[in-house]
């Protein structure tokens, strides 16, 4: 793997990082107010969960491969 590629992958985990965390601040405001709209909190976790499984992609792509 290039440096350059590996670079632009963890470039991209934080970034991904950073939006995950931001959506853990704003679901938790919206399920504070008790008339939190239900619908927007369960796409704002289902974007949640998106993004965790592209961090987990991309930090696989990091791991050397065996066979090599």
């Amino acid at each position: 793997m290039a440096i350059e590629n590996e670079h632009e992958i963890k470039m991209k985990i934080q970034e991904l990082r950073i939006e995950h965390r931001d959506l853990d601040d704003v679901i938790d405001r919206l399920q504070q107010n008790y008339h939190g709209d239900q619908l927007q909190i369960k796409r704002l976790k289902k974007r949640k969960l998106q993004l965790k499984d592209m961090i987990n992609k991309f930090e696989s792509k990091l791991i050397p491969d065996l066979n090599a």
